[in-house]
Formats: C-alpha cells, structure tokens, sequence
C-alpha cells in the first residue's frame, strides 16, 4: 500500500512538473541577429545594480547611445532587432541577475505580425513582465506602451491591416499595470497621426521605424523617469556616506 501511495504521489508530481513545463513560454527560435547581438552583449560589462536597461526590440535598438538621448548615464542598450516577446523572456536571465535599478520594457510589435491576435500579444507581454517581477522583485519596471505603425508604405506585409491591433494591446496592457501597480508610459499619442491609428509620416522613413525626431520625442517622453531615478540613486548615495 505504501509503495502504492508513494508511486501515485510521484506520478502526480511527474504530471505537474511536466505540465508546468509545457505551460512555459518557450516557443522561440533565436535568428541570426539575435545570436550576434547576444554575443556581442556578452563581450561587453555585465550589467549591475547602477544600471538602467532600455529593453526591446529594433526600435530600442535602433536608438543606439540611450545615454545621449536621454541626457544621463549607466543606460544600456538592450534591444535586438526582430526579436518578439518570447525571445525577450529567453534572455532575461542575462539581464535580471545584474540586478539593474530599472528596465524601460517595449515588446510586442514584432508579435502581432506573426498572427497573433492582440489578446495572444498581451499574454506574451505578461509573461516577460510577469517573469521581471518574479525574478527581480526590486527592478523598477516601465512598461512603454506599443508605437504605432503606418502600412502605407506596404513594406511590412505581414502588419498589414493590422493598425486597430496596437491600441487595443496598449488598452490591454495599460489596464493590467493599473491593476499590479506597474507604471505604464503611454507613448502612443505621441506618435499617431490625429484621428488615426497611423504612425505620422515625418516620424517614419519606412512606416516602422523612426526618424532621428521620432527618437526625440521618445526620449522627451522618458526623461521624467530617468530624472527621477537619477534623484534616487543620489539619494541613496548620501544615505550611505558617513
């Protein structure tokens, strides 16, 4: 009987360990570019408590030097163009054991053009966010909110007809940091064109990514945070001196 007992206990965990499993977000195969820009991150300095992690996509990446655009120091450029929600979630255990003071997330573009529905993108986004809070309960997280696009220029064909899907991820999104007390930088309105979910055409060379003005305004956008957090970092530095 006990022999009996003891293999359904380890059955029963075998059946949850292998669920638990299955259940993780994991689907994901890294490209080149991401292989290379993972390399070259792991040539540079790790990542540390002084740091601030600009984390995302080609738009993120795109942004290169973030400490010029944002007017400070210790910002460290995380982005890896084309990568999706889930490559996102993969790589954070580079970033997180850093233990930096704050991560400025932008994820979720790139999900929608492999069709998904806005409600499947929103799940992705929450299973990064969810992963940051998990592992490093002491990061300061900024959730941005999705840019818009403009499919005018029909070169990202697989984003097509889907300008309505951002601001419905974003409304997603902007409810669920409400709920768990994230902080939700909308950027969104920045962007658009008046009337529109169409990305303004003087921000945008190509209908995705931006022009130096949309990194700009971007910035602009941030600083408040950034300023915010440079002010606590010197605080807590005249805390510990004697």
């Amino acid at each position: 009987m006990k022999h009996l007992r003891l293999n359904s206990l380890l059955l029963f965990l075998g059946l949850l360990i292998s669920s638990y499993v299955s259940a993780q977000p994991f689907d994901f195969k890294p490209f080149k570019h991401y292989n290379e820009r993972m390399a070259e991150f792991r040539r540079q300095a790790p990542i540390t408590s002084m740091d601030i992690v600009m984390l995302g996509n080609s738009l993120t990446e795109n942004g290169g030097d973030w400490n010029k655009l944002l007017e400070t120091s210790h910002i460290r450029n995380r982005g890896i163009s084309g990568d999706v929600a889930m490559g996102i979630y993969r790589r954070l255990d580079t970033i997180l054991s850093g233990k930096p003071r704050a991560i400025f997330l932008l994820v979720g573009t790139n999900d929608v053009s492999h069709q998904l529905t806005p409600k499947q993108v929103f799940e992705r986004c929450v299973a990064v966010i969810e992963k940051i809070r998990t592992d490093a309960p002491a990061v300061r997280l900024y959730v941005q909110s999705l840019l818009p696009f403009n499919d005018i220029y029909g070169r990202w064909k697989l984003l097509e007809g889907k300008l309505d899907d951002i601001p419905e991820i974003n409304r997603l999104l902007s409810a669920y940091c409400e709920e768990h007390g994230i902080t939700f930088i909308n950027l969104f309105p920045k962007f658009v064109r008046h009337g529109t979910n169409e990305l303004r055409r003087e921000l945008t060379s190509d209908g995705l990514h931006l022009t130096p003005i949309g990194y700009k305004i971007w910035a602009f956008e941030l600083r408040k945070y950034i300023q915010e957090l440079d002010m606590l970092l010197m605080l807590d530095t005249f805390k510990l001196e004697p």
